[in-house]
């Protein structure tokens, strides 16, 4: 536990739209608890893209001191045109989940995203691969083939459901140093063969994927949280096969994001992953 350090007004938030099913609060406040941040505040917003830049001029005007906005879809590409800088990461995939404030007033954008996906798969013991498979092709597929780029030494498959997916996939992996090859969503059955496969699709999308789960499957990570376990991910750990979750990822990033926010290294990981547990766990008692 922290020292209690005052800090009244402190305040940060997540923006985006759906917002009420946001963990968010829950692990930020849950670090704040733990680094004895007592006057910082974590709240959340519905902001689509229409209304971020109407946000973020209200927030100039207040006088509030302002931390950091942490921001899920839609905003993430519509919120770039709106900052005064963002960092490498989230320039190669065109996509800000984390806005820090300074002192003078600027604005600063950055990815916790895909650090968080490769810190998340270390922490499984997942250093490196030599090859990799993607099912889907939105904007989390994007961040996932930027952390492929650190990982993977090989190959990298993405199964998508159009030309013009696959098109966007390859350009993606063109542009970030990954060799990606693209197969229809038919032949996603072929992907759970690969040694690292990344689920990046909406709820119910892969469930028909189940039965052909390898004998021996190797890493599966899937994004989702809610619900948990997906059924594709039940079958593979029935398989004995590991599997990472959506939690992973926002306890991974959120840690990233805290550290960013309020300056603490390091934010305390093992807390803030209690207290999300926590959380589904009352979603669903």
């Amino acid at each position: 536990m922290g020292n209690g350090v005052t800090e009244p007004g402190r305040r940060a938030a997540v923006l985006g739209s759906p917002i009420a099913h946001s963990l968010s609060p829950v692990l930020h406040r849950a670090a704040y608890a733990e680094l004895g941040l007592i006057g910082w505040s974590y709240d959340r917003f519905e902001v689509d893209e229409n209304g971020i830049g109407p946000f973020l001029e209200e927030l100039a005007g207040r006088g509030e001191d302002w931390a950091g906005l942490s921001l899920t879809m839609p905003l993430k590409r519509a919120v770039i045109p709106l900052l005064d800088e963002i960092g490498d990461t989230a320039a190669s995939v065109e996509a800000v989940n984390t806005v820090v404030f300074t002192d003078d007033g600027r604005r600063l954008g950055d990815n916790t995203d895909i650090p968080g996906m490769v810190a998340a798969l270390r922490e499984r013991g997942v250093e490196s691969v030599p090859r990799a498979a993607v099912l889907g092709a939105g904007a989390t597929a994007s961040s996932a083939l930027a952390a492929l780029a650190r990982i993977c030494s090989g190959e990298v498959t993405a199964y998508v459901r159009s030309r013009a997916r696959a098109e966007e996939m390859r350009g993606w992996g063109a542009r970030l140093g990954v060799a990606v090859t693209t197969a229809d969503w038919a032949d996603a059955p072929r992907a759970l063969t690969a040694p690292l496969v990344i689920a990046t699709t909406p709820a119910g999308a892969t469930d028909d994927l189940t039965a052909a789960v390898p004998e021996r499957p190797g890493t599966l990570f899937d994004v989702l949280y809610e619900p948990w376990p997906t059924p594709l991910a039940a079958a593979w750990a029935a398989r004995g096969g590991r599997v990472l979750g959506g939690l992973d990822l926002l306890v991974h990033q959120a840690v990233l994001q805290v550290e960013a926010m309020t300056g603490r290294t390091p934010a305390p990981l093992a807390a803030m992953r209690a207290a999300g547990e926590a959380a589904l766990a009352a979603r669903t008692a």
